[in-house]
């Protein structure tokens, strides 16, 4: 048997191949930051090619560091930032504009557009979308509408779209596809049918030539023909958020996780049926493998976590490095009555406020850095505490179970143990915390290890998994409802801002 499988991890600030073993560990990693554009307020974009070329230069690095080759690996699976959006040129592979990224709001008078009379939840019972920036499809129809001759040449079938999936694909093995669960994040596929709906695409002036197949998230697509990973086959893609649910072996509905990230990610498995929210939420596709029933989640986004912290670094300047901000919280007892509401591109689950932009709140002259600090990091677990309550909501109503959830966590916030208490105690509920944390790109490792037979069966993935550290609530109940009391006072302040 082939020694590892790899994962291609193409995300929000960077690119990364990570390489892993048949127990789920790392054994080798690459990685390369690229460039946040942000051409006008509340626009965000990325540099396609130099994704790719990043892509390609992490996947030659590891297997450096390794001293292996594409003889060695099984299998590649492929996760990635989900809605972010690139339309390039069939014939040349060149992208007509930068990838506009799930971040942006350019969108906003356009979703509203698109809502008309029927309001933002018009396709949401085949979707499990409300219409919103933060999908791909509007940010097609922009760059549809926007890039001089690009409506056109689309029609006449020589311009393909895709999330970065299918840009990684398509530089990696020359194929035009997708998975089910990058696909769920469009606006543009039917979830009961997994298959592109003709009167959506119709409805937001979509040519559907230029959409990429739609896929399982775990079969043999084809082969790399490119890269220091030719002759490997793809076999797995997931978007991000779903693979790290995988990766964290929840294969059984009601199985929660949250990814703190760039922004937060909570998923809850609800099984083979799609379960649509009445309390705020999204419905996606979890996984499908192979020719399996795919799998359904509740999904709470959450826009500014991590990257509050980065902002805190990068234009305050009130720390040097996203590790100083548990030291310098720890600085403090609490949060001085200070609240930080990070609306920065609106608010996203379970409130969908695009209107709503980030405040300071509480503010005396007995705050100082530490409260602000400290504020930061309960402001990921105030949204965090928002979503779960909607989640419950949903899930009680078709009586799944989870009043008694322990919420799995990975990302790059969980090594913050402060953070991590926090967030069991305004949560009520254990907090877990894997030994392997990059469980993102082990969700992709896993889907095409499977697809090849390095894995035999998602009970493998089961046994990998295992706890590193748990955080139990110690806060009293009083403590809590006055906290996320003065939270929703401090969130209201955000609204019709825009």
């Amino acid at each position: 048997m082939r020694r590892y499988v790899a994962a291609i991890d193409q995300g929000t600030t960077s690119s990364r191949c990570i390489v892993f073993d048949h127990q789920g560990r790392i054994a080798g990693v690459a990685q390369r930051e690229h460039e946040q554009i942000f051409p006008q307020p509340g626009w965000v974009e990325h540099d396609a090619e130099t994704i790719w070329r990043n892509t390609e230069a992490v996947i030659g690095e590891v297997l450096d560091k390794l001293g292996i080759g594409a003889a060695d690996i099984a299998a590649a699976g492929v996760t990635n930032q989900r809605e972010t959006t690139v339309v390039w040129e069939r014939a040349t592979g060149k992208p007509i504009h930068n990838a506009i990224v799930w971040q942006d709001t350019r969108t906003a008078a356009l979703t509203e557009e698109l809502a008309g009379d029927h309001g933002p939840n018009r396709y949401a019972d085949r979707t499990g979308l409300p219409l919103s920036t933060y999908f791909a499809g509007p940010k097609l129809r922009w760059i549809l509408d926007q890039v001089p001759g690009a409506r056109q040449r689309a029609e006449d079938g020589e311009l393909c779209f895709g999330t970065i999936d299918s840009w990684i694909l398509w530089n990696l093995t020359g194929e035009h596809i997708t998975d089910v669960t990058n696909a769920s994040r469009t606006m543009l596929m039917d979830l009961r049918t997994l298959q592109w709906d003709p009167r959506i695409c119709a409805e937001f002036g979509v040519p559907m030539g230029m959409l990429p197949a739609i896929r399982s998230s775990s079969e043999v697509y084809a082969d790399i023909t490119s890269t220091a990973l030719a002759g490997v086959p793809v076999a797995g893609i997931l978007g991000d958020q779903q693979a790290a649910t995988f990766g964290q072996a929840c294969l059984t509905p009601g199985d929660t996780k949250n990814t703190y990230g760039t922004g937060n990610f909570m998923l809850m498995n609800t099984g083979t049926t799609p379960v649509f929210s009445e309390h705020g939420l999204l419905t996606t596709v979890c996984y499908r493998l192979g020719e399996e029933d795919a799998v359904y989640a509740l999904e709470g986004s959450i826009a500014v976590t991590g990257s509050l912290v980065q902002w805190l670094r990068d234009n305050l300047g009130i720390i040097n490095s996203a590790d100083d901000i548990e030291e310098l919280a720890r600085s403090v007892p609490d949060n001085g009555g200070a609240y930080v509401v990070p609306a920065f591109s609106g608010l996203f689950a379970p409130r969908w406020r695009p209107d709503a932009r980030g405040v300071f709140a509480g503010l005396t002259r007995f705050v100082n850095k530490g409260h602000i600090a400290r504020a930061v990091l309960e402001a990921t677990a105030f949204q965090t505490r928002e979503v779960i309550d909607a989640m419950r909501a949903d899930a009680e109503a078709q009586q799944l179970d989870v009043a008694k959830v322990t919420l799995k966590v990975d990302g790059g916030m969980v090594v913050n143990e402060l953070l991590m208490q926090f967030q069991s105690d305004i949560l009520d509920a254990p907090v877990v915390r894997p030994v392997v944390t990059e469980t993102t790109a082990l969700g992709a490792a896993y889907a095409a290890g499977l697809a090849v037979g390095y894995w035999a069966s998602p009970e493998d993935i089961r046994a990998n998994w295992a706890e590193d550290k748990r955080w139990n609530p110690t806060m009293s109940e009083g403590d809590r409802d006055y906290l996320m009391h003065e939270w929703n006072k401090a969130v209201e302040r955000t609204y019709n801002w825009v």
